[in-house]
């Protein structure tokens, strides 16, 4: 008898994960085919002005995913922040345009977004380069954890919807993050559908990293911010920012990053003004 009930035990999990992904499937669409409520709409017309500049396919794309994005993901107010329906869409908006055209998978590992009023202070043990441990203070805007969860400023979340045209965007920056955190730590080479796509995009990836580096360390102007040369995964995440909001001084400068973001990320913002 106990091995009659071990089995049916095994054999109802491997059902289980068998149809888990259809059934997830199933309720995300059901989501996506609800009508988007016209004061959704609204927030989007006035908190994420790059959304009037998209093609009318993809502005459709963006408000289903948006609806299985808040769906699925908690939104939690710190520091006394109430968090508001307007700050929860503006944020998914930005999140979800990293999805469009892709197999969403709707950042799998993330479960929450927590959200302070403006930047917020993180203490942390740093080593200097001779090895002694220093206590840190950092003032954040956003930041990306592996297990489950993103940190922003509403400040500079709105802020970074605002202007969309400056290169500077916090949500997508760490919603980047997210990505290249799929596939185990985060180290500027995200999941890509094949192999040798990591050969080319290493290249690419690698001489756009030295360059800024180079640029950091001798203070020339850059299209990227300096935060980007701190190591490979700022810098992919500092370049996606770029690419979605500078799209044409990206492709001018820098022809083969914008290529391998484009194929990345399977859009084109460039055909969108």
């Amino acid at each position: 008898m106990p091995m009659i009930i071990v089995s049916c035990i095994a054999l109802a999990l491997v059902l289980w994960l068998a149809t888990e992904p259809l059934l997830i499937e199933l309720r995300r669409r059901r989501l996506r085919a609800r009508p988007f409520p016209a004061e959704w709409r609204e927030v989007l017309r006035r908190r994420v002005p790059y959304f009037r500049a998209m093609p009318a396919d993809l502005q459709l794309q963006l408000k289903r995913h948006m609806q299985v994005f808040l769906a699925e993901k908690s939104f939690i107010g710190c520091a006394g922040l109430e968090v508001t329906d307007e700050m929860r869409l503006t944020i998914a908006a930005q999140a979800c345009l990293l999805l469009l055209n892709r197999r969403a998978g709707y950042y799998p590992k993330l479960r929450q977004i927590l959200l302070y009023p403006g930047a917020f202070i993180v203490d942390r043990v740093h080593t200097d380069n001779i090895g002694v441990l220093q206590d840190q203070r950092q003032v954040l805007a956003g930041e990306s954890w592996s297990h489950g969860q993103i940190v922003l400023s509403w400040d500079d979340a709105v802020d970074g919807a605002a202007v969309a045209d400056d290169g500077r965007n916090v949500v997508i920056h760490e919603f980047a993050h997210q990505l290249d955190q799929e596939k185990g730590g985060a180290n500027g080479a995200p999941y890509l559908p094949h192999r040798r796509r990591y050969k080319r995009w290493a290249r690419v990836f690698n001489a756009a990293f030295a360059r800024l580096q180079e640029q950091a360390d001798t203070q020339q102007p850059s299209l990227f911010s300096y935060y980007g040369a701190t190591n490979p995964a700022e810098f992919f995440a500092v370049a996606s920012e770029v690419f979605f909001e500078q799209a044409h001084v990206m492709a001018e400068q820098y022809p083969e990053l914008y290529r391998e973001l484009s194929e990345f990320y399977r859009i084109n913002p460039l055909s969108w003004s």
